[in-house]
């Protein structure tokens, strides 16, 4: 699965607006609907805050996936922003988040919302894609860094 088949440089935003983890998720969530990728916001939006008090989605390594499957879209759509600061995800190794991926699928496509995560997850162990990602200043420039990272 290539990531650029799900995400759209409309849906990448550098800086995020919001500093806490709540306020990124909402953020993130408007991206993908008002890029009209999402069919119910606050469907997609009450899945994905559900699913994140179950537990942290703040992986490590900077990076924080939070994601849901619902009825509020019908497929599987991504949206990738970057903090203006680290900020704090409760993430699994202590450490802040720099990059925040929300995937939202429609309940019958586990199987492309599972490859998704394990995709983003193998791009954040490469360290040139983890220093790339650290330097990008502006949507445009993450967008290329993803689409270049994603052949």
């Amino acid at each position: 699965m290539k990531l650029t088949d799900i995400l759209t440089a409309s849906c990448v935003r550098v800086p995020l607006i919001a500093s806490d983890k709540t306020a990124v998720i909402t953020e993130l969530v408007d991206v993908l609907d008002d890029a009209g990728r999402i069919s119910d916001r606050d469907v997609v939006l009450q899945t994905v805050l559900a699913r994140e008090r179950t537990a942290s989605t703040g992986i490590g390594k900077g990076l924080a996936v939070p994601h849901g499957k619902c009825a509020g879209c019908t497929e599987l759509v991504m949206a990738l922003g970057k903090p203006a600061v680290p900020l704090e995800f409760e993430s699994k190794d202590g450490q802040p988040v720099e990059i925040v991926v929300l995937l939202a699928s429609p309940p019958d496509k586990t199987g492309p919302h599972i490859q998704a995560l394990a995709r983003i997850s193998r791009l954040m162990l490469m360290d040139s894609f983890r220093v790339a990602v650290a330097s990008a200043q502006t949507s445009g420039a993450l967008w290329e860094i993803v689409r270049a990272h994603d052949e």
